[in-house]
């Protein structure tokens, strides 16, 4: 049973992975540190996951910018959109299938 939901998993995973990692959508909480001559502001804001690959921004946006990263919230909520919501997807059509399969059966 578990292998028939296993492609819809890693299908369902890879898109919105795909969708995190390519385009820049501000959704998990992180800290942003900016550095101004010799003092340091740490600025919580939505980050995407675009920005540790190195794509959604511009370089004319990091300046001034040390470093950026997660909070633990932010890495909380990465983990369940990344993995948790393709495990209730496959598992709400395996679901699916199962009743149709069982409706059949009693039909």
């Amino acid at each position: 049973m578990l292998k028939k939901y296993l492609p819809v998993f890693f299908i369902t995973f890879f898109v919105i992975a795909a969708l995190l990692f390519l385009f820049p959508i501000n959704l998990f909480d992180g800290e942003i540190i900016v550095q101004s001559g010799l003092q340091e502001a740490v600025v919580k804001a939505p980050l995407s996951l675009s920005y540790f690959i190195g794509m959604g921004y511009d370089d004319t946006d990091m300046i001034g910018v040390k470093s950026f990263y997660l909070l633990p919230v932010g890495y909380l909520l990465s983990f369940l959109v990344l993995f948790g919501l393709p495990a209730i997807i496959s598992y709400r059509i395996q679901l699916g299938r199962m009743k149709k399969r069982n409706n059949e059966k009693n039909a």
